[in-house]
């Protein structure tokens, strides 16, 4: 079995080690983050790192890149009153949410040159993504920074929009009937198998598949 140090990655090449270091969580989900500027321009931008962090209240966080250079997501999420959405990435425009990425010059919607449509719903002051089968509306709750430069948003859900084909009787999310993206790594885009589902998990008693 291959051994990787801590030093063995610090002296690794950038690109090396950013392949790789972004590969160890393993699967990922794929997200796209709707936000607004308050004059109105729109964002819109692939995440990998988005959370639970409870169900009670409802929260979820997702981590932003250092805020070193100008980061449009961050900026709008902290000018426009906390609101954003998080948007499941559906198979068939795996594409299009991976362009999100470019660097695009400010006054550029990701909305519009990626090839998707900007909803906004029910009175919230993000866009939403009219093609993601899973939509969800956040609000800021608290900001911690983390010592690489990073910066995770823990955020409140405040709206959920999913078509009925994903959502289970029991509560649980169905996300291959909804057809939605995984990612691992920076770059990889995958399509996900049926699950196989365990009950409570209990002392002495062997899991068995429901």
């Amino acid at each position: 079995m291959r051994h990787i140090t801590a030093a063995d990655i610090a002296a690794f090449e950038k690109i090396y080690r950013l392949n790789l270091v972004n590969g160890l969580p393993g699967f990922k989900p794929a997200n796209l983050v709707g936000t607004a500027a308050p004059g109105g321009q729109t964002n819109l931008a692939i995440f990998s790192s988005a959370i639970h962090l409870g169900s009670d209240p409802a929260v979820l966080g997702i981590v932003t890149r250092p805020t070193t250079v100008p980061r449009h997501t961050y900026q709008n999420i902290k000018d426009n009153g906390g609101y954003f959405t998080l948007n499941h990435v559906p198979l068939n425009l795996v594409a299009q949410a991976h362009y999100t990425s470019a660097n695009f010059d400010d006054n550029v919607s990701e909305f519009e040159e990626c090839g998707f449509t900007a909803d906004y719903r029910d009175g919230f002051a993000a866009p939403y993504v009219a093609e993601s089968p899973l939509s969800i509306g956040l609000r800021l709750k608290e900001e911690h920074a983390i010592f690489n430069g990073t910066v995770l948003l823990v955020s409140e859900v405040e709206h959920v929009y999913l078509r009925e084909e994903g959502l289970r009787p029991d509560g649980t999310l169905d996300l291959v009937a909804l057809g939605e993206a995984a990612i691992s790594g920076l770059d990889g885009y995958h399509a996900v198998l049926p699950p196989v589902r365990y009950g409570y998990a209990r002392p002495g008693q062997f899991p068995k598949a429901m």
